[in-house]
């Protein structure tokens, strides 16, 4: 009978190779630039970069979730919903959203398709407005802090899935900081949103407006505001402003932040009394501005003001 010792020693080599195997793979995979265990975060170990994927998802649920449920589904006209509400309303994206976001439904096809109304969200209604206890209750609408409140935890999963997504950090912070009167909690969102993008101009952007509406800091918003403007200049490149600003480019991002800033920067120094400051920030918005007229009308007031002797020279800094 042949004896079991070469097979059991052949055995016995072949685990040391397997194991010794596996620790030089591990050694090789830790050092690994796309290694997913360099990281405690179970989503990133287990989906890696694809959880970037989900963050939109999350952040269109809030918008549903701000609208009591009644949002367009794929099988009805979607024209009103192109940029999500709650982005639109922060000034975070450009509204693209045309029609009536209302009636979207359209008119009942029959008497079943009225009856089955009754059993899902048929009526536009916002948190920030009651919700849809104000549409069937109208005593109990008006603003409901505690209702707006219920959008912040879809947002927040869709920073964390998407840390470089700047549009969930403005977003999160208007709603915190103007529409619940939060300052302090939408800056340190703001505050995180540029940790993981360091020099980000709508980040930089939407700190300014806190410190300008807010705490009523002029200083301290002027420096943040000129600093978003100087990044949106390293962002955009070299390239000369007029073409930064052609609309044929389709570039909404980039011409809407650079309207912004100059905007804000104009009412700032109106509200020093910088005049000639002010109108120059004005003539820079109206590059990028829908509605140039608009602006020009103002800025043709501000200099009739200037030139009247109206104690309106720009103060010193």
């Amino acid at each position: 009978m042949k004896t079991a010792r070469p097979y059991v020693l052949l055995l016995g080599l072949l685990l040391v190779l397997c194991a010794g195997l596996a620790a030089r793979l591990d050694c090789w995979f830790i050092t690994w630039p796309g290694n997913r265990a360099q990281t405690l975060d179970p989503l990133e170990v287990m989906i890696g970069t694809g959880q970037k994927l989900l963050a939109p998802m999350f952040f269109r649920e809030a918008d549903v979730y701000f609208h009591s449920g009644y949002y367009p589904s794929i099988f009805d006209h979607s024209t009103a919903f192109r940029t999500e509400h709650i982005a639109a309303d922060s000034g975070a994206a450009p509204d693209r959203n045309q029609g009536d976001e209302e009636n979207f439904l359209g008119p009942p096809l029959d008497f079943f398709d009225a009856f089955s109304r009754h059993f899902y969200p048929s009526v536009h209604t916002h948190l920030d407005s009651g919700g849809a206890e104000s549409a069937f209750e109208p005593e109990l609408g008006g603003r409901s802090d505690g209702q707006v409140r219920e959008i912040l935890p879809w947002l927040r999963i869709s920073a964390a899935l998407d840390p470089d997504r700047a549009e969930t950090y403005v977003v999160t912070a208007f709603w915190l900081g103007e529409r619940m009167k939060h300052p302090h909690e939408a800056e340190a969102f703001l505050r995180e949103g540029l940790r993981h993008l360091p020099g980000n101009p709508q980040l930089l952007f939407e700190l300014g407006r806190i410190y300008f509406e807010q705490d009523h800091d002029l200083t301290r918003a002027r420096f943040i505001w000129q600093a978003a403007l100087n990044s949106w200049q390293r962002e955009t490149g070299d390239k000369p402003l007029a073409e930064k600003l052609n609309r044929a480019n389709e570039n909404f991002e980039t011409r809407f932040m650079y309207e912004q800033l100059h905007t804000y920067l104009a009412l700032l120094e109106q509200k020093a009394g910088n005049t000639n400051a002010a109108i120059a920030h004005w003539k820079q918005a109206q590059l990028a501005s829908p509605e140039p007229e608009a602006i020009q009308k103002h800025i043709d007031a501000l200099e009739q003001k200037s030139g009247s002797g109206n104690p309106s020279a720009d103060a010193s800094r």
